[in-house]
């Protein structure tokens, strides 16, 4: 074809047929990659009249192509003549918004929306409320998912008769058929629901969350309802709140799928974030607490995990009551699971409630939880628990710390797990600037120097660091007097590991 052709100009679109056509899908990939070089070589008008008509009849190949057209077209805009011919790119669009791999459809929606703010209002209700209606409306349920992702992009810059369409036709998606397109609409109800006013939020869009977030017989669909759920909590009222959304969520929280619950209890602080302190002191502690005792040790572990946030954002005056009378109990239960995931999360925050309890809550009801995970069998909760000790550090003062917490840490220094004896190490500068340089001497200085002769290198390696950082922190006399006289010191001399010199 290519040879027949005499006028220069028509190369690019020539070349580019030529290697769409070759049968190596590299080569057809990497033709895609170069849309934007030979549009420009084109310019705007033969890219609008012969390229993009092009690319439209050549929506029949693999997923990766594909995806790559959808990613090329969003930088098209200059390359067609700027926004006054941007409609022209949604014929192409609208095909793959349409093909059947979701990471296609993903792609070309992802453009279409990056697209949409370059449209005019009277543009919009020309070209792409028609292409939405079209996708919205079509027989196959990909098209439909794709139009849920496009309602909110275009809803602000649209007149009141083209919005109350747009509302219509998003109702029309959440109660479709196909769940496949109700968890689509679902996904993007919050997202919506930030862009309406408050009457026809109330009026059209809120009516749609129960049944999707609690009737919808699909758990996929219900769990996306919670995320909903906080994108509504964040923009009605107070009084909606109440009325409209907690219950919604405690509902959540006793969901039969584990899986909603699990969404619940990983989207629990968003909530908290959502609505006032007051309702969040009043009703959202009932549903963390539901959360926590869980019969599913993933729900548990994911509130667990939110232990610190969700307790940190409580509100001043009854948060340490919250924490004692509420949380605590719970707590203490949790530390003797059987469930390593749960135990795991939970030693990764405990230590966070430290601050927020003070001195003598900590002494007396926090610290003892603390040295039973010390001790855990499963070296992920002591790993856990040492690399947030400095939060404990702040509360306790010296003589607690060597006479609680010492002897554990003396004890993990010589665990079998190398990862634990490396934890340790990193945490001695800090042990070192809380005990002091007589306490450190007496206690810790020996295991310091063991760790130098240790079976792993990567322990052996983070010890001569904690040397250098102990005697930035404790001075050069301190190294004469208390380092370099030791036998350690000859040992690794004397040592044939090349490492160990």
């Amino acid at each position: 074809m290519t040879a027949d052709l005499t006028d220069e100009s028509l190369f690019p679109i020539a070349i580019l047929i030529d290697e769409l056509r070759n049968e190596e899908m590299q080569t057809r990939l990497a033709s895609i990659r170069k849309l934007t070089t030979i549009a420009l070589a084109l310019g705007p008008e033969r890219t609008r009249t012969e390229l993009v008509p092009f690319l439209t009849d050549t929506i029949y190949d693999e997923d990766e192509v594909l995806r790559e057209m959808a990613k090329q077209l969003a930088d098209f805009v200059p390359l067609v003549g700027g926004p006054e011919y941007v409609h022209c790119l949604l014929p192409p669009l609208e095909g793959l918004a349409s093909a059947e791999e979701t990471v296609v459809r993903d792609k070309a929606v992802e453009t279409l929306r990056t697209l949409a703010p370059s449209f005019s209002p009277k543009d919009l209700e020309t070209h792409f409320l028609p292409l939405i209606k079209r996708l919205a409306t079509g027989d196959w349920f990909t098209s439909r998912t794709s139009a849920c992702g496009l309602f909110s992009v275009i809803y602000r810059q649209s007149s009141t008769a083209v919005r109350a369409e747009l509302r219509r036709a998003f109702k029309q998606l959440c109660t479709d058929d196909t769940p496949m397109v109700r968890r689509a609409a679902a996904n993007r109800l919050g997202e919506l629901a930030r862009c309406l006013e408050l009457d026809a939020l109330r009026s059209d869009l809120l009516p749609l969350l129960p049944p999707l977030s609690q009737q919808d017989d699909q758990d996929s669909v219900r769990l996306l309802g919670v995320n909903a759920s906080v994108d509504f909590a964040e923009v009605l009222p107070t009084e909606d709140v109440l009325t409209h959304i907690i219950p919604l969520i405690r509902g959540a929280a006793e969901d039969k799928s584990w899986r909603v619950r699990y969404q619940l209890a990983d989207h629990i602080t968003d909530l908290q974030a959502a609505v006032k302190p007051q309702l969040a002191g009043q009703h959202l502690v009932d549903v963390y607490q539901i959360l926590l005792k869980d019969p599913e040790g993933e729900v548990r572990a994911a509130a667990a995990g939110k232990l610190k946030k969700f307790a940190s954002s409580l509100a001043p005056d009854i948060r340490e009551s919250v924490i004692m009378k509420t949380l605590l109990p719970i707590i203490r239960e949790m530390v003797g699971e059987t469930n390593l995931q749960v135990k795991t999360a939970l030693a990764g925050v405990m230590m966070a409630l430290a601050p927020l309890l003070g001195k003598e809550n900590t002494l007396e009801h926090l610290l003892p939880l603390l040295l039973i995970q010390l001790k855990d069998e499963n070296p992920d909760v002591r790993l856990n628990i040492i690399s947030n000790l400095e939060c404990v550090n702040q509360i306790m003062g010296i003589t607690q710390l060597s006479q609680s917490l010492l002897p554990a840490i003396v004890e993990l220094a010589s665990d079998t797990k190398w990862r634990v004896r490396l934890a340790i190490i990193e945490y001695m500068p800090l042990l070192a600037s809380q005990l002091g340089l007589q306490c450190f001497n007496e206690r810790l200085t020996n295991l310091c120097l063991g760790w130098l002769v240790d079976d792993v290198y990567a322990v052996r390696e983070a010890a001569v660091t904690n040397l250098r950082k102990l005697m930035d922190q404790f001075g050069v006399d301190w190294a004469s007097s208390q380092i370099i006289p030791r036998e350690y010191l000859s040992a690794l001399s004397a040592s044939r590991g090349l490492d160990c010199k």
